[in-house]
């Protein structure tokens, strides 16, 4: 009987302990579970911050150069800039035969793309609309790349993975190319969670400035050729110059050829003088 009884007590030692084990391996269990989900959300929600604004100034190019100053004053980098000048409406009064004054309504605006440290995006874009007569537009967007990252993270373990197995022989790989393009992959997950984590760091702001027409006036050559055409009474005094200047050259021309002139005289006279002498009396033909 106490044999039994001692069989009894072993037995139930033996289960006790065994439900002590159990229980220590499902907390350590437990708690590596903890430590891993504290390890994946360690990294933290991944929020991409993005903001454009549309406003007025009164003059666009000093509004440029402010928020270039603003932008490095805030540790942040002037991505795109562009400044362009568009003529809506034009003019011309003609001054005089040859000139002529241009007036044109030129409209100008500004176009930037700004990165600013996320932390600093909204004070950044209340100084921006501080400079402003108004704000035509302000808008901002707030995405969330968590479970994105995440899911890079997963892939890229898992390929690491694979790719330990195999080069330890566990997994035959017949096609090179696959293991090539498969390591492609990775490297394009990573590059991915890169430019996440640079976009969570850093927030893209689109900004577009206007400001009101301005009168341009300008002198200029008139480009017409007709314009250039002079008129009668000058045309006509012009040919009684020409007359006298071609008169004037024909007397040079002829002073030139006084010995031919000569001749000529010589020779007519002499032609003269023989027929009158040759010439026989007409009534000594009757």
């Amino acid at each position: 009987m106490k044999t039994k009884t001692l069989h009894t007590m072993l037995l139930a030692g033996i289960v006790f302990l065994a439900a002590c084990k159990g229980t220590s391996e499902y907390k350590a269990l437990n708690n590596a579970d903890t430590v891993s989900l504290r390890a994946d959300s360690s990294s933290g929600v991944k929020l991409v911050k993005t903001g454009s604004i549309n406003f007025k100034v009164k003059n666009v190019d000093r509004a440029s150069e402010t928020i270039s100053a603003l932008t490095t004053k805030y540790g942040g980098m002037v991505m795109h800039h562009n400044v362009r000048s568009d003529v809506e409406q034009t003019k011309d009064f003609h001054l005089s035969n040859d000139s002529m004054m241009r007036v044109s309504s030129i409209r100008t605006a500004a176009d930037l793309t700004v990165k600013i440290p996320s932390v600093k995006l909204e004070e950044f874009m209340n100084e921006v609309s501080h400079l402003s007569l108004y704000v035509t537009e302000r808008k901002m967007d707030i995405e969330d790349k968590s479970f994105d990252y995440l899911a890079d993270q997963l892939k890229l373990q898992n390929r690491n993975q694979f790719i330990a197995q195999q080069k330890k022989g566990k997994v035959v790989v017949k096609s090179p190319s696959a293991v090539l393009d498969l390591k492609d992959d990775m490297v394009d997950q990573q590059v991915n969670n890169l430019r996440i984590n640079d976009a969570v760091k850093y927030s893209i702001i689109d900004l577009h400035c206007f400001q009101s027409n301005y009168i341009n006036k300008e002198i200029i050559a008139n480009d017409d050729p007709a314009a250039y055409q002079i008129s009668y009474l000058n045309r006509i005094g012009t040919a009684l110059q020409n007359g006298v200047l071609i008169f004037g050259d024909l007397m040079v021309t002829l002073a030139n050829l006084w010995v031919l002139l000569l001749i000529a005289a010589l020779g007519w006279f002499g032609f003269r003088y023989y027929k009158r002498k040759h010439a026989k009396p007409i009534l000594n033909n009757i």
